[in-house]
């Protein structure tokens, strides 16, 4: 079997690909990950997963490369990681009541045969009507400073929700699964087959 690289030292990304049961090993890509002005979420985040999966195939030049790369989008502005408490809460109140999109780049490339696929996969995640002291006892306890949309849904988080929408849970996380399966079974690996 050709072996699998996940482009990214995530250790969420890390733990959602070991749910797929296949050998991988992780690599730090070097690039920069700004965007270009102008540029929306979608474009930017299959950018970036093109770009992350690319920049390793110098250094794994026979294998399957996994890039990925998350954007929230609040009232129609990219949002990125609190890094305060303050920030945090701020993010939470201005989501209150309202619906926060996610959009998680997803590219594959298999760097002996040139081959890539790249998607981009929304989801949707429906906040609740929450109080000020809600949301400062939730950024107290559970301190989501290095999440973009400050909160962990897989786990206090998820109370701040009334719904959650999309095709596949692990997209929020940072991983789409059910797309990335597509992808490896497109390359000739099957999980299951493993």
């Amino acid at each position: 079997m050709t072996q699998i690289i996940l482009a990214s030292t995530s250790p969420y990304r890390r733990e959602l690909l070991e749910k797929l049961g296949m050998p991988f090993i992780t690599a730090a890509p070097q690039l920069d990950e700004t965007p270009i002005p102008g540029e929306d979420a979608r474009h930017l985040v299959m950018r970036l997963a093109q770009a992350k999966a690319q920049a390793l195939s110098p250094e794994y030049p026979n294998h399957l490369i996994i890039g990925s790369d998350q954007v929230c989008v609040l009232e129609g502005k990219i949002v990125g990681k609190p890094h305060t408490e303050e920030k945090a809460v701020e993010q939470l109140l201005i989501a209150r009541n309202s619906i926060v999109t996610f959009y998680t780049g997803l590219a594959l490339y298999n760097s002996s045969a040139g081959n890539l696929q790249v998607i981009c996969e929304p989801f949707d995640v429906h906040f609740r009507h929450l109080s000020e002291q809600e949301i400062r006892n939730y950024v107290h306890k559970e301190q989501p400073l290095q999440c973009a949309g400050s909160f962990k849904s897989e786990g206090l988080g998820i109370t701040l929700f009334d719904r959650l929408s999309g095709k596949d849970p692990n997209t929020l996380v940072g991983l789409p699964l059910i797309s990335l399966g597509d992808m490896l079974r497109n390359e000739g690996v099957n999980p299951l087959l493993i």
